[in-house]
């Protein structure tokens, strides 16, 4: 599943190519096709991301909101676009560029009530400046549960997915399965500050980058052309810092990457 610097990367395409004029906004799998005919030829305003969620907001007043889940995706196209491929659920054509949406788990048109109640339900996003991580801190330190399965709880902190969880917790010498509420506050917003720095990174390079510089070289990353980590996808690898082999088990239906010696329970 993409996480947030993807969505905040779509949104700023889409800013660029599609706001402040009227789009054309079709369904040509059909599934989409009375909500795009409440936005077709309307003025696209604003497009943002909060967390994994992306928001389309119209002149009309209504919004499109967009979650990926785990096999949707925007292929981009310059006009004039080509016949539909596949089962695109919304196609958005502006001047000079088109886009095809496939595979999302939500597509939808929504009133600003329901947009509100959707983002009340979602926690701070690194990636906003209107962020409160105050409201993250919060949970978590009147939790029992275990800090990796909080850090993925998207009403709690929002836009984090398996990789940033598994290396921000390895940066930070945190156990994944430490309970939330036995952080201290100074680990706490080491922890947000560092997942500011790293998904700022992701939005701009387009890739995860979470090694610092002094450790990236030795075994390549986990897959060809990926950035390397420090424990994601690392199994039975020794640690870049300290060689002992790097742990794996399943929290919560996720795959889970620690090293049990920088990251000592």
């Amino acid at each position: 599943m993409p996480e947030g610097p993807a969505l905040h990367r779509l949104a700023r395409l889409h800013q660029r190519r599609f706001a402040g004029a009227s789009v054309r906004v079709s369904s040509p799998q059909g599934r989409f096709a009375d909500d795009a005919a409440l936005v077709d030829g309307r003025v696209l305003l604003r497009a943002e991301a909060l967390g994994k969620h992306l928001w389309h907001h119209y002149d009309n007043g209504l919004t499109v909101h967009v979650h990926l889940g785990l096999y949707g995706s925007f292929t981009e196209a310059p006009v004039p676009l080509t016949d539909p491929v596949g089962q695109v659920r919304m196609r958005m054509v502006g001047a000079e560029f088109g886009t095809d949406l496939r595979g999302p788990t939500a597509c939808e048109v929504l009133t600003p009530g329901e947009v509100q109640a959707i983002a009340a339900r979602i926690g701070p996003d690194p990636l906003r400046r209107d962020a409160e991580p105050e409201r993250a801190w919060t949970r978590i330190t009147k939790s029992r549960s275990a800090i990796g399965s909080l850090l993925m709880d998207q009403s709690v902190i929002s836009g984090v997915g398996n990789i940033y969880r598994a290396e921000v917790l390895f940066r930070h010498g945190i156990h994944p399965q430490r309970p939330g509420r036995d952080l201290t506050r100074a680990e706490f917003d080491a922890v947000w500050d560092d997942l500011v720095v790293l998904m700022r990174t992701g939005v701009r390079r387009g890739a995860i980058h979470v090694v610092r510089r002094e450790h990236d070289h030795g075994a390549p990353a986990y897959a060809k052309g990926r950035p390397r980590t420090y424990v994601y996808r690392r199994a039975g690898e020794p640690c870049r810092l300290c060689t002992t082999p790097v742990l794996h088990s399943v929290m919560q239906g996720r795959n889970l990457f620690w090293c049990p010696a920088c990251q000592v329970g």
